[in-house]
């Protein structure tokens, strides 16, 4: 098949991310000409002018729509490609110089209907940054589901760096009306439908992600809250495992209660958690201070992935 990538980005107040992210891509090694639709999704500071920069290197087109969401505009951007294969990327990613080049050698070899890739902290990022992604991706903290060889149970590509053929974008209509997990629930439905997917290791992105711990905290609530809608929507998915963070959670605070009666077994098992939490990170960042960090966004990722769950469990149930 002959490949012929448009490249996705919505966009909604973050010119200066899509500036890094259209820089990355005249670095690319890559020699077929690719098609960029950047969506600005309703956005009061506007990337026209940073995209306008780039139309002597790049072949970008720049569309202004009312602020209908991430998904909505995702959308739009595929229905105005030109393309037969869609590459989904989130504004705020940056792509390796062989990005593109890794994506088309794996279609060519095993195509597939759509594909994810996983993420990585460039050198560059702040240190909270990197204990950021080291919390979303080991797997000591999320088990490497979001793109690990190793990870348990079965990867889904996730709109931050995902693509997604002409074929399947038409028989599935896309990304529905979720504000959150709607990546996550088109996986799901492309799947029923019988297409395949597959991750491609080498694609990675280097993702930023929030900056700050609050933003974070927000996050991750924010995915927890889409889980129990999504087990709903597709009962043969649910498992046991979505419910680590909120018992992980629950543990810590029956924990600390125990260590007032005496019982310091449990509060134990906590502490060499996060020890190796510490340390691992360490060694992978070689930076004590983002193991440090690392430490605490894996606790407010299980704190507010596991209560947004919670939440939405109950909710689901009442």
């Amino acid at each position: 098949m002959n490949l012929q990538f448009s490249i996705i980005v919505p966009v909604y107040n973050r010119p200066q991310e899509i500036e890094e992210l259209l820089q990355s891509l005249t670095n690319q090694v890559f020699e077929n000409t690719v098609e960029i639709i950047v969506v600005e999704d309703g956005s009061t500071l506007p990337c026209k002018s940073v995209v306008k920069k780039y139309t002597d290197q790049l072949l970008v087109n720049y569309f202004f729509k009312p602020n209908t969401g991430a998904g909505d505009s995702r959308n739009f951007g595929m229905q105005k490609a030109n393309g037969n294969y869609f590459v989904i990327l989130d504004s705020d990613v940056l792509l390796p110089s062989h990005y593109l080049d890794a994506v088309e050698k794996s279609l060519s070899l095993n195509y597939t209907d759509f594909y994810g890739g996983p993420d990585a902290a460039h050198p560059s990022f702040t240190a909270i940054q990197k204990a950021i992604n080291y919390s979303m991706t080991s797997l000591l903290t999320t088990g490497g589901i979001r793109g690990k060889k190793k990870g348990i149970g079965k990867f889904q590509p996730r709109s931050f760096n995902m693509g997604i053929s002409k074929n399947a974008f038409e028989a599935s209509n896309g990304f529905s009306e979720m504000k959150y997990g709607e990546d996550i629930d088109l996986s799901l439905r492309l799947e029923s439908l019988g297409f395949k997917s597959q991750l491609i290791s080498n694609a990675f992105v280097y993702h930023k992600r929030r900056s700050t711990f609050k933003q974070f905290l927000l996050q991750t609530y924010n995915f927890g809250t889409a889980r129990p809608v999504l087990n709903q929507k597709y009962p043969p998915t649910a498992k046991l495992t979505y419910w680590f963070p909120s018992l992980f959670i629950i543990g810590l605070m029956l924990s600390v209660m125990a260590l007032f009666t005496g019982y310091w077994q449990l509060w134990a098992l906590y502490k060499v958690y996060f020890i190796a939490i510490f340390i691992d990170a360490s060694l992978k960042n070689k930076s004590i201070k983002v193991g440090f960090l690392s430490a605490i966004t894996t606790l407010i990722q299980f704190i507010g992935y596991g209560s947004g769950f919670l939440k939405s469990w109950i909710q689901q149930k009442l």
